[in-house]
């Protein structure tokens, strides 16, 4: 008879091999989605994907990993090593958002990596998600497909809510000293050189945005109406004057209205199945697995970020 030690390390053995054996069909049922897309595009594939949606209640914990961080280029450089790029890349992007500077230096890699990048965004690409699909050359969206406001977050407060909250406060005050207690408790949260911050956080994020729109989606146009069309674009995704809210989602037509370059998923049939089966299997992953994000090639090289839910 096994003693209680060797019947639990038994029991934990097959747990793990139950789940090693479960994971494993919905990462064979990933990795051929993506072998297909690349199939019917001719293209390189990465996915880049988070499980904020499907872990809803970790990510508000305040557990890393979910969105743009830095760790992600050492993910990109796994996916990107030993491609042929110069098929391009199609790069499938479903994220919250993260980090400006992780932002930056993640399209400066990918676009010193292909001179042709196509962002497609089956769902979501929210904020610095947003971000790197409008330095690509192209956008490929889904009549159920959204891309968010660019501006920035400060330890998670719009930028912009906070200047406009600080303009608020000095105003009223200004015309009224009685509502000095009112304001008082509120801008003490604020710290010396938060103000300065958040219109720094701003001008950066809109700054690198336009230009790489300017050397990207727009670079084939003249000078002149290259850089309105790219201020046009700042100014619908960057003004939140205009956006209203950091969260709001902006739908393909009004992406178009703005003036991106953006092409409807659903204009090429095989495209939209085919994205679509990628899409649901990378979901289907997050969901079921203990993965947070999944960065992917059509080779199967995979860089996955774990995480157990205490």
């Amino acid at each position: 008879m096994p003693s209680w030690q060797e019947l639990t390390e038994t029991v934990q053995r097959r747990r793990r091999e139950a789940t090693a054996a479960a994971n494993g069909v919905y990462d064979e049922a990933r990795k051929e989605a993506i072998q297909t897309l690349s199939k019917v595009t001719q293209r390189n594939v990465i996915v880049y994907y988070s499980g904020w949606l499907q872990k809803d209640h970790i990510a508000r914990s305040g557990v890393s990993g979910f969105g743009v961080d830095d760790s992600d280029k050492n993910g990109f450089m796994a996916a990107i090593h030993r491609l042929d790029r110069n098929k391009g890349l199609d790069l499938l992007l479903h994220t919250p958002g993260g980090e400006v500077a992780a932002t930056e230096s993640l399209v400066s890699y990918l676009r010193s990596m292909f001179s042709d990048i196509r962002a497609i965004v089956p769902q979501l690409a929210m904020s610095a998600g947003t971000m790197i699909a409008l330095a690509a050359q192209e956008i490929v969206m889904g009549k159920h497909s959204s891309l968010g406001p660019i501006d920035p977050q400060i330890s998670g407060v719009p930028a912009h809510g906070i200047i406009e909250e600080f303009e608020t406060a000095k105003r009223e005050i200004r015309q009224d000293s009685a509502c000095i207690p009112v304001w008082q408790p509120i801008i003490a949260k604020y710290n010396p050189t938060l103000i300065g911050e958040a219109e720094k956080a701003i001008a950066w994020s809109e700054e690198i945005v336009r230009e790489w729109l300017v050397t990207g989606m727009f670079a084939h146009l003249k000078p002149r109406p290259r850089e309105s069309r790219a201020d046009k674009v700042v100014a619908a995704f960057g003004d939140h004057a205009l956006t209203k809210a950091h969260g709001r989602h902006i739908s393909l037509q009004t992406a178009k209205e703005a003036g991106i370059k953006v092409k409807a998923l659903e204009s090429d049939q095989d495209l939209q199945e085919a994205v679509l089966t990628v899409h649901h299997a990378c979901v289907l992953t997050l969901a079921e697995t203990s993965a947070v994000k999944i960065i992917e090639n059509q080779k199967g090289a995979a860089y996955i970020t774990l995480v157990q839910a205490k």
